[in-house]
């Protein structure tokens, strides 16, 4: 089953950047997978394209392109596909256009919610923006031959789960005026949730003391303010970059 599975996925790619596809190094994401997986087990392939319309969407691959790849697929996958294929999306039955189209849709639509970019109460950027360079980074570490995990840290920055209402709105803006402060040399500074903020940081030799310099000072400022002792630890902690931009959409959402 593996074996056909990466027969598909290859012929497909191969098709894929026949046709056009612009980013070589971009085209491999998880929602492939399930894709080539469905494909090969004869399962309905409703899910497994909007889930590949969705990742498209998020990898910041217009409609156009995602319809083209979609026909890639559907050119290797024909019953009377036999060695050079032709990616015609007019050919694509409208079923699995509609479907792919509307996965392709509602992530655009879910990231153009947030799309300010910076968050009016922290002055932090956004989790959009924050994808966005993201992106920027995957694209660059891959025209080095290096991994986004190896040139950058994905730093999160979590209040207590006891801080709620008031209290957290305060201690967020807290924490907002330090991360901008300390980090303030090119570095991304992101709010992740209402309680959870984020920095994209190069790998240094002063990441680790500027870390250290940011919690001091933020645990400083929050004992200074009776109203605030009562927030809960401040957890510092590294994510681990995965290894596609889609990936790390991913761990966006579930942090």
């Amino acid at each position: 089953m593996r074996t056909l599975e990466r027969a598909v996925r290859s012929r497909w790619r191969t098709a894929s950047l026949a046709a056009g596809w612009p980013f070589p190094s971009d085209w491999e994401v998880s929602a492939v997978d399930a894709v080539c997986a469905a494909v090969v087990a004869g399962d309905d392939l409703s899910d497994p394209l909007a889930e590949l319309g969705a990742s498209r969407a998020e990898s910041g691959v217009g409609l156009s392109g995602t319809l083209q790849d979609l026909a890639a697929l559907h050119a290797v996958t024909s019953e009377d596909s036999d060695g050079l294929v032709s990616a015609d999306p007019d050919a694509v039955p409208a079923p699995l256009i509609r479907i792919t189209a509307l996965g392709w849709a509602d992530a655009v639509s879910g990231m153009s919610i947030g799309r300010e970019v910076e968050d009016p109460l922290t002055g932090l950027n956004t989790a959009t923006y924050l994808r966005t360079r993201l992106h920027e980074i995957y694209r660059e570490s891959s025209s080095r031959d290096s991994t986004a995990d190896e040139d950058y840290a994905l730093i999160t920055v979590m209040l207590g789960v006891s801080a709620d209402g008031y209290p957290r709105m305060v201690a967020m803006v807290l924490i907002a005026d330090v991360l901008r402060a300390v980090f303030d040399a090119g570095e991304t500074t992101a709010l992740l949730r209402a309680a959870t903020a984020a920095i994209l940081a190069p790998r240094t030799p002063q990441l680790r003391s500027r870390c250290q310099q940011a919690q001091w000072m933020i645990e400083h400022r929050l004992a200074a303010d009776p109203a605030l002792r009562d927030c809960g630890q401040i957890r510092f902690r590294e994510e681990t970059l995965p290894g596609d931009h889609a990936e790390v959409c991913r761990l966006l959402a579930a942090l």
